[in-house]
């Protein structure tokens, strides 16, 4: 077994320097990935045992770093996540901690690695029930991982239920138990973790909400699956880290190096406008007009300095090549005229951001191919309204969406997802309840307009624009108001600076 792994290390370190670069650090797996990580890594010469081991392990690390309960009662169930359960029972039982162990099911049910590692544990193993739980100072959920596809219900749900009642920590392995892995929805009914240990990679459902905020503190550990396994693997959905992404302006370079961006003025909300043209301005955008007319044209002549407004036709603006990107849709409004602008843009060869009142003017856009990149950027509301057609995870409907579209989707909210055509795919993890204030969504269709007048790509824009969008958030703290974005900007561009 030593000679194959060492061999197997060598095809790794191969394999490393043919994908020169690839980092797989901020992937996200899919439950099937997951599996397929497992097979992968045993079929090199790993046992199973020994990654569950492994797994087990790491979580009784964990545990004895932030408690030192008295009486721990583990839940484990009829699969691997049981069998993991059996191996925390030993371990914590070794380390001198008083362990109780309840099982879903019948011990000579359990199959492989599980069963081992039950008939490892030399002491009672007592049925999965409510009553079992009195006396705890700890519980260990083990009973379902990421893979669970049913509701839970019956004697599960209900020691689900008393375990949350008692207000002891709880740990979860993977996943608490009755939570989707892939979409972070909940199947019934659900354990909330203090903590929860997952291992190898986070899966998509760990950074989906409600998933999010149940699964508490969450931990990734390694158990032994190479680099090298999720590189073959080679997941489509990743953690947001877009900060290399960043247009950094050259010492020799101009105002037109850095792109002439448009945003077409709403005649009514124009504070809509304007905090979208800071917000442009900010991250780089080295000029940025304000396209209005009638009585919105003056408000806008007296707004902000920096920006340049003109009541030129929007096909006038067009023949301008150095107007690159172009944003529609911020206190737009709707009627005949503003679709008619919605649907020039869309012909155009222009890079385009189509955000708030735009979206709802698509209903009856043939979607195509593009001259230009093309973000789209609705929230939840604007998306059903959208492709009611579409269901699934937040990260399958955005992907869905972006193919079908042929467009980039910024889908919004605290878990903002970025698809693009091509199938990648991203969640958001900065920002702050504090951006659910009006004006918030104007101000990141500005970045993201001010970025891709830069030359990023919508992906890139929108990546990068919804993480700065929500570190501004962070960086504000408390009492954020969308006006406060632009003026963070520069802190945060000052941070990816050092």
């Amino acid at each position: 077994m030593v000679y194959v792994l060492i061999c197997y290390l060598k095809a790794v370190v191969v394999k490393g320097k043919e994908a020169m670069g690839k980092n797989t650090k901020n992937r996200l797996l899919t439950v099937e990935e997951m599996y397929e990580a497992d097979r992968l890594t045993i079929a090199s010469g790993i046992p199973g045992v020994e990654l569950m081991e492994a797994a087990g392990l790491s979580i009784v690390r964990e545990i004895t770093q932030r408690w030192s309960p008295k009486q721990t009662v583990i839940l484990c169930g009829p699969g691997n996540n049981g069998g993991d359960g059996f191996v925390i029972a030993r371990l914590l039982k070794e380390r001198g901690i008083q362990v109780k162990v309840l099982l879903l099911g019948d011990q000579n049910s359990l199959k492989g690695d599980a069963k081992i590692n039950a008939d490892r544990w030399t002491e009672e193993i007592h049925p999965l029930a409510p009553e079992q739980l009195d006396g705890t100072d700890l519980i260990v959920d083990a009973i379902f991982g990421a893979g669970l596809v049913r509701n839970v219900e019956g004697i599960i749900a209900q020691t689900l239920e008393k375990a949350k009642a008692l207000n002891v920590p709880i740990v979860a392995v993977d996943t608490p138990s009755g939570l989707h892995g892939e979409s972070g929805q909940v199947l019934g009914t659900t354990l909330p973790a203090d903590l929860t240990v997952t291992f190898c990679r986070p899966k998509t459902g760990h950074y989906l909400y409600p998933a999010k905020k149940l699964c508490g503190e969450l931990v990734v550990t390694d158990i032994g699956i190479p680099d090298a396994v999720i590189e073959e693997i080679d997941p489509k959905c990743e953690i947001n880290h877009p900060q290399e992404f960043f247009p950094w302006p050259d010492i020799e370079g101009h105002k037109y190096h850095r792109g002439h961006g448009v945003i077409v003025g709403g005649p009514q909300m124009t504070g809509a406008t304007r905090l979208a043209a800071i917000c442009a301005r900010r991250v780089g955008a080295g000029l940025l007009t304000i396209n209005a007319h009638g009585s919105a044209y003056m408000v806008y002549r007296q707004g902000e300095a920096g920006n340049i407004v003109s009541n030129a036709s929007l096909d006038k603006l067009l023949s301008d090549p150095r107007k690159n990107a172009y944003l529609i849709g911020p206190g737009l409004g709707i009627g005949d005229r503003r679709k008619s602008m919605v649907h020039m843009l869309l012909q155009s060869k222009r890079h385009l951001i189509l955000d708030a009142d735009a979206l709802s003017m698509l209903d009856d856009w043939q979607w195509q191919r593009r001259g230009g990149e093309t973000l789209l950027t609705p929230h939840e509301g604007e998306f059903a309204r959208l492709f009611p057609e579409i269901s699934g995870s937040k990260v399958e409907k955005a992907r869905i969406a972006a193919r079908l579209s042929q467009c980039t989707v910024l889908l919004k909210g605290p878990d903002t997802v970025i698809a693009s055509p091509d199938g990648r795919a991203v969640i958001n993890t900065t920002g702050t309840p504090w951006l659910a204030t009006a004006g918030s969504g104007d101000s990141l269709a500005g970045i993201c307009l001010g970025l891709m007048c830069q030359g990023l790509g919508a992906f890139e824009a929108g990546c990068l624009g919804a993480w700065f969008h929500g570190r501004c958030a962070e960086e504000a703290g408390a009492g954020l108001i969308a006006e406060d974005i632009g003026d963070f900007l520069p802190l945060v561009i000052k941070t990816l600076q050092k």
